[in-house]
């Protein structure tokens, strides 16, 4: 049976954490929701665990199974009742990603989000992304498409390896 909590420590929030940490991302399964940066908080009281979180997208599908894996996860560990809170403000941004995520996310072959690096393309007249491939780090590729395999990404492809690759997109 579960127990409850009975105050807030921080050595509960540690173990809260430890076991989000297990929790990852339905659609890139090499990243934990902490990676990701859509915990937001931990909040423990007598009533039990409140878990607040915030989506990549305000319409992301993975969001339901996200939220049973946290609930399942945390009363497989004996937290209990277990309160998700999904806010939307302020709004999710790759900013929030851990390092250590973007460099899974690589590894993974798909491009880490990259603030910063943009080039103007001078006969459009607009800014767009200098993306290097997640496999030879070419900087040669083109956006095939601004959607890739989820919203969060766009397709893109290497002029050097001629590889296909998703892009986590900047936001």
């Amino acid at each position: 049976m579960p127990t409850q909590i009975p105050h807030m420590t921080d050595k509960t929030i540690e173990r809260v954490r430890t076991v989000l940490a297990g929790v990852n991302d339905p659609e890139v399964p090499v990243l934990s929701i902490i990676d990701l940066g859509i915990l937001r908080d931990i909040k423990l009281s007598e009533e039990g665990v409140e878990v607040v979180i915030t989506p990549t997208y305000s319409g992301c599908p993975a969001m339901d199974v996200i939220r049973m894996n946290i609930r399942m996860a945390l009363s497989e560990q004996g937290f209990a009742p277990v309160k998700i809170t999904t806010i939307l403000s302020p709004a999710w941004t790759t900013d929030w990603m851990s390092e250590e995520g973007k460099a899974k996310l690589k590894s993974y072959g798909i491009a880490p989000p990259t603030p910063g690096q943009q080039v103007c393309h001078p006969a459009l007249f607009q800014r767009e992304e200098a993306i290097p491939c997640p496999r030879c780090n070419s900087f040669h590729t083109t956006r095939i498409s601004e959607f890739g395999s989820t919203a969060c990404k766009a397709l893109y492809r290497c002029e050097d390896c001629k590889e296909p690759f998703d892009y986590f997109k900047c936001h």
